[in-house]
């Protein structure tokens, strides 16, 4: 996890599995003002205070998130379904 810390971004699929303990404090506490953190996810943000957990700690981890964010929320079709369609071949005509 300590590598995580030290990463210059962090790309991360949040949502995916729950945070524990070392992973609220490193990945993000020991990030908070030192290295750039973009968050990816499917999850809505509004549901993140649950994934993390403790709510103190969400309570501080999303504060120090959204602080300085940039907030850009997609719509629309998943690219990968949409190129999935155009890449299954069609079933043979009977």
């Amino acid at each position: 996890m300590r590598s995580f810390a030290k990463t210059d971004l962090l790309l991360d699929d949040w949502g995916l599995m729950g945070l524990d303990a070392e992973a609220r404090r490193e990945l993000l506490d020991d990030r908070h003002g030192q290295r750039a953190t973009l968050i990816t996810s499917q999850l809505p943000v509004e549901h993140w205070h649950d994934l993390i957990g403790d709510p103190t700690l969400a309570d501080a981890i999303l504060d120090r998130l959204v602080h300085n964010a940039y907030r850009i929320t997609l719509k629309g079709e998943s690219m990968r379904k949409r190129h999935a369609r155009t890449l299954t071949p069609s079933a043979p005509a009977e």
